[in-house]
């Protein structure tokens, strides 16, 4: 009876293929199910299979289970398994190779393992591989552990696998002394010992560990493949080696690798990383077939070298390549953005973010945080800031540096202290740049003092060269040039120009010589070429009408035929960043630029517009 009120749709090919419904052998009617399910690909045909096989009592499990993994249904597939009655080893472990693999619930994955060993069942050659990536992702060194210790007890420790896996779970938690141990102790390595090893050496920091690695990988006699250039190139772009990263690309010609997206990406980002932008550009270019990972690997080499308008170019020919942009690209160009002031685009990649809904990315928000924060559309900022679900350190340093340099100091204060104690997200050195910058731009001497004051006792935090700098600074634009002075000669390292370039200003702005010569002979070391400082020189001296002095500073531009900087300005029209020089006139646009500047300034100098020429 049950049989004839059964009625499964035509809909799908493969079940045209099963005979109708007649007296045979439960074993003839299982073949035929099996071999339909073999070929099924899709979940909607997987179930009326599934039907079949209930109605016709036909028990197989496992292998319904292990289509649905690979379907990657995975709430079907735990129903599935929830009504096995005695799951066994062959059940647990395609679950956890499912979570792992196709389903990426790393969590789920070692729940799983626990129902394992609980039931009674066994893991084993086949269980432990997946059970110690899902702890290498979870970082969940402690199941990590354990499952290492198990892997010894049941004797499964030479399985190549297990090996690789356990130095990925160790890697990925940090732990590389013991993951080097398991590597050592590998008697026969392979490629995938040597890779695995190198990778973990790579993405965890210790790039001189990884080519250290690499140059005994090649003693060993062993040649690289893919997996391994794209790690040690990694390490060469932490390391700034440029000269082995020029010899690993030597290594791809002559072993005629295929340069595809894995490898060319991996290129550009060392080259990029390296500062050497016309070899990376030249691997771009050299790519024909380009997919967005060789986009963003260009366009974020572009705008971490400072080259924004070049990031921001790129970004245009990516988008007439057809290519649709995903939010590392939406970083690197957002980035850009924030250092010319192009808003308009930066604002349309905000509107592109939230239809594709990218806002939830922390990284993406981050970045429209300080963009809009750079671009001086501080409310902006702000709005996209408490739009944010989810904010990380990154987030909250943003959004403290934007209210900081808009000397909106207290505010910026506030949302620090919301960071500790509401959020309790520990702040760090970036955070206290942040918030001394909002000491200084907001002249909050005596709170600027306690903060630098307490970065070691209380965070623990020793402070940077960054750190002396905003004091110097904050010092400076107070008068205090004496303290300024004290400040730098305690700095841990040498000041760069610009912390000496604020106090040089500071000794002109208070007619201060005496420190203002210290620091000429420091600055004029650092930058012997810079026009600024040998004007501000001479204003210091001209203060004080030490007229041969401050004569004395110009003579010398003119002896080292140092002329003085052009002003530099930039202006955003459509999307397009125009860059302008005082003085140059090869804009195609130059003279009506100039007749429209010329009619201002007659409209400036009627409403009674003086001009301040005191540093020219």
């Amino acid at each position: 009876m049950l049989k004839a009120k059964f009625s499964i749709p035509n809909s799908s090919p493969l079940l045209s293929l099963l005979p109708p419904p007649r007296p045979q052998s439960v074993e003839h009617l299982a073949s035929h199910l099996l071999t339909l399910l073999k070929q099924c690909n899709s979940v909607t045909t997987l179930k009326q299979i599934h039907a079949r096989m209930l109605i016709s009592s036909v028990h197989k499990p496992n292998h319904l289970l292990a289509k649905l993994v690979e379907l990657k249904d995975l709430s079907y597939a735990s129903l599935h398994f929830s009504q096995i009655p005695h799951p066994n080893d062959f059940s647990f472990n395609l679950m956890i190779r499912g979570l792992t693999t196709s389903w990426y619930n790393y969590a789920l994955a070692l729940h799983f393992h626990l129902q394992m060993v609980k039931s009674g069942e066994k893991p084993n050659s086949y269980t432990y591989p997946f059970v110690l990536i899902a702890s290498a992702n979870l970082q969940a060194l402690q199941h990590g552990r354990a499952a290492h210790a198990s892997v010894f007890k049941i004797g499964i420790y030479d399985n190549d696998h297990t090996q690789h896996s356990l130095i990925t779970m160790y890697a990925r938690c940090r732990e590389m002394d013991s993951a080097r141990k398991v590597f050592d102790e590998i008697g026969e390595k392979d490629l995938v010992s040597w890779n695995s090893m190198i990778s973990g050496y790579a993405k965890m920091g210790f790039a001189g560990e990884a080519v250290g690695l690499f140059r005994a990988m090649g003693v060993e006699g062993w040649e690289p493949n893919e997996v391994t250039l794209v790690s040690v190139l990694a390490a060469c772009g932490d390391l700034g080696n440029l000269s082995l990263g020029r010899w690993l690309e030597g290594c791809v010609e002559a072993t005629r690798f295929q340069l595809n997206s894995f490898l060319g990406s991996a290129l550009i980002d060392m080259y990029g990383k390296c500062g050497d932008l016309v070899a990376a550009r030249r691997i771009f270019d050299g790519i024909l077939k380009k997919d967005v990972v060789l986009w963003n690997a260009m366009i974020t080499g572009y705008a971490q070298n400072g080259m924004s308008n070049e990031a921001i170019s790129l970004f245009h020919a990516m988008r007439e390549a057809r290519v649709n942009p995903d939010k590392i690209t939406l970083v690197g160009v957002l980035s850009s953005c924030a250092a010319v002031g192009a808003v308009q685009l930066g604002t349309r990649l905000d509107e592109y973010a939230s239809q594709m809904g990218l806002y939830d990315n922390v990284y993406v928000g981050t970045a429209l945080v300080d963009m809009y924060g750079k671009c001086g559309n501080l409310d902006k900022a702000i709005q996209v800031f408490n739009n944010m679900p989810h904010k990380n350190e990154a987030t909250w340093n943003a959004m403290i540096c934007a209210l900081a340099f808009h000397g909106r100091g207290e505010e910026a204060i506030q949302f620090f202290n919301e960071m500790r104690y509401k959020e309790h997200i520990c702040p760090n050195d970036i955070t206290f740049i942040g918030v001394l910058a909002a000491c200084v731009h907001s002249g909050l001497v005596e709170e600027g003092r306690q903060w630098f004051n307490s970065l070691e006792p209380v965070f623990q935090i020793v402070p940077k060269i960054e750190h002396y700098s905003c004091m110097v600074d904050l010092l400076a634009r107070a008068g205090h040039v004496e303290e300024a002075w004290e400040f730098i000669e305690k700095m841990p390292e040498k000041p760069d120009a610009v912390v000496l370039g604020a106090l040089l200003g500071a000794c002109r702005k208070c007619r201060n010589v005496e420190v203002g010569e210290r620091v000429m002979n420091n600055i004029f070391e650092l930058e012997p070429s810079n026009s600024w400082n040998y004007l501000i020189s001479s204003k210091i001296y001209a203060s004080s009408k030490r007229w041969d002095d401050s004569a004395k500073m110009r003579g010398l531009m003119r002896e080292r035929g140092i002329s003085k900087t052009p002003g530099c300005s930039w202006i955003e029209i459509n999307g397009e960043v125009h860059e302008f020089y005082a003085g140059e006139g090869v804009h195609f646009k130059a003279a009506d630029i100039y007749q429209v500047i010329e009619i201002l300034a007659e409209e400036m100098k009627l409403e009674g517009y003086t001009p301040n020429v005191d540093l020219l």
